[in-house]
């Protein structure tokens, strides 16, 4: 016969079991859910001299002191929904762009260099220009200017004026009067603050920010800038690579001629 001291004993410890279970549970529920936070944030777009994304995620300890002292609540830390590394500051531009404050108050506050203040410094100075936060992208067949309709409000909200983005003069052909006037992205001077977007007047915006190694395509070593002094460098140690095929072995003028001769007697 079991004792009321023996049950309850036995209820205590299948009670605690449960809540292990649970808390075991939960605890996973919590780690897958910031793992999906983690692997959905390829497209995010962090403050002005943010380090490499592998790096930024460690040396970032989501203090939120850059957001606190943005003027412009452009900063946003990153809660359970919003798709992106809990805490972590980041922002939208349609939203809300980066104003491109000449202080940028926002960097020097950081207190592990996960903001580094070097790589928004020239001459020992301060300067947002040199900033990158991401490229900006304009989707063509969604904007009106490629359409023929006039509109530069990307080029004029553009805190670069005439070098992130310049413009482009077309004849429209189709009327034989008009002029696109179409908006051209210059990677080498954007410096993704998003103002751009920000400013886009379609209803979804056709230009936007991508973070650089995402909106960028890359050639590879393969391929030589020969207009480009320092890039022929590269040629330098360079050792050719000769591949032959069978149609290699002959000469391409006599390849031609052959299947074109092929092609008249089939």
């Amino acid at each position: 016969m079991k004792t009321k001291a023996g049950l309850s004993d036995r209820r205590k410890f299948i009670l605690n079991m449960a809540r292990g279970i649970g808390l075991a549970s939960m605890g996973g529920f919590i780690w897958s859910a910031f793992i999906d936070e983690v692997t959905a944030s390829q497209l995010i777009l962090r403050p002005p001299g943010a380090i490499g994304e592998k790096d930024f995620l460690k040396t970032c300890i989501k203090c939120g002191l850059c957001a606190e002292a943005c003027p412009y609540d452009t900063l946003l830390l990153a809660k359970p929904g919003d798709h992106e590394p809990l805490g972590t500051p980041y922002f939208m531009p349609r939203d809300t762009p980066c104003y491109m404050c000449t202080d940028i108050p926002c960097v020097p506050v950081c207190p592990t260099g996960a903001l580094d203040v070097s790589s928004v410094t020239t001459d020992g100075h301060l300067d947002i220009n040199i900033a990158d936060m991401g490229l900006a992208v304009v989707d063509e067949q969604s904007c009106i200017a490629f359409w023929g309709i006039q509109c530069d409000a990307c080029y004029r909200a553009c805190p670069l004026l005439g070098h992130a983005i310049t413009i482009e003069y077309n004849k429209n052909e189709r009327t034989g009067k008009h002029a696109f006037m179409k908006p051209i992205v210059h990677a080498d001077a954007c410096t993704g603050c998003g103002l751009c977007e920000h400013a886009c007047v379609t209803e979804k915006p056709a230009i936007h920010i991508l973070p650089r190694e995402v909106a960028q395509g890359k050639a590879g070593d393969y391929y030589i800038k020969g207009w480009d002094k320092k890039d022929e460098k590269r040629l330098k140690d360079a050792h050719a690579i000769h591949t032959t095929t069978e149609i290699s072995k002959e000469k391409a003028a006599d390849k031609l001629n052959g299947d074109l001769l092929e092609g008249l007697y089939e």
